[in-house]
């Protein structure tokens, strides 16, 4: 578990700079260029992306079990998932609807990914890894917002064929992972 919690820190920490720390960002950008800093930036998240796979894979082979979600749970959270492939897939392209309306995209998909996640799984790592997740995109969905009201950031809706190919592209990335990379990657099958 202590390789978990420590990949979750330098991970979500990295991510977090913008809610605690966005005067401090603006001027290591300005010191260092933004590539430089988005080089580093990256470079710090990987270290901790790859501390939160293999200390997530280390805490369930010997993890405490906090309850046992009845088998409809996978099936539900799968569902539940689907919204949040189409937000992660409405994150990359300018200009569609769902950017516009929500802003951040990504961290809400996180959001819906990690909530859905804490329904069909009820071990003590994935409660920590879950949780974590959930815990920070609130704060940060909550933070970026105010910050885009603060700067009066706005994201143009765009046409509706680049909406349709936004929603077109998180269905297929769901169905991908729903019915293939799912059980191929953690050896779950959420419709199995």
């Amino acid at each position: 578990m202590t390789i978990l919690i420590l990949g979750l820190l330098v991970f979500l920490a990295t991510h977090s700079i913008r809610i605690v720390a966005d005067d401090w960002r603006s001027k290591q950008v300005a010191r260092l260029g933004l590539r430089t800093y988005k080089n580093i930036f990256s470079a710090v998240a990987l270290v901790g992306f790859f501390l939160i796979v293999w200390g997530y894979g280390l805490a369930r082979a010997d993890s405490v079990v906090l309850w046992t979600p009845p088998a409809w749970a996978r099936h539900v959270a799968a569902l539940i998932n689907l919204p949040a492939f189409i937000l992660l897939a409405a994150a990359s392209p300018k200009g569609n609807f769902i950017k516009a309306a929500v802003g951040h995209p990504m961290v809400l998909g996180t959001k819906v990914w990690a909530f859905a996640h804490l329904l069909a799984n009820g071990m003590l790592a994935d409660v920590v890894l879950f949780g974590s997740f959930l815990a920070w995109s609130v704060a940060d969905f909550a933070a970026s917002r105010h910050r885009d009201r603060r700067e009066g950031t706005t994201h143009a809706a765009g046409t509706l064929a680049r909406n349709a190919v936004t929603v077109l592209i998180g269905v297929a990335l769901w169905v991908l992972f729903a019915f293939w990379l799912h059980e191929w990657l953690f050896g779950v099958a959420p419709f199995a």
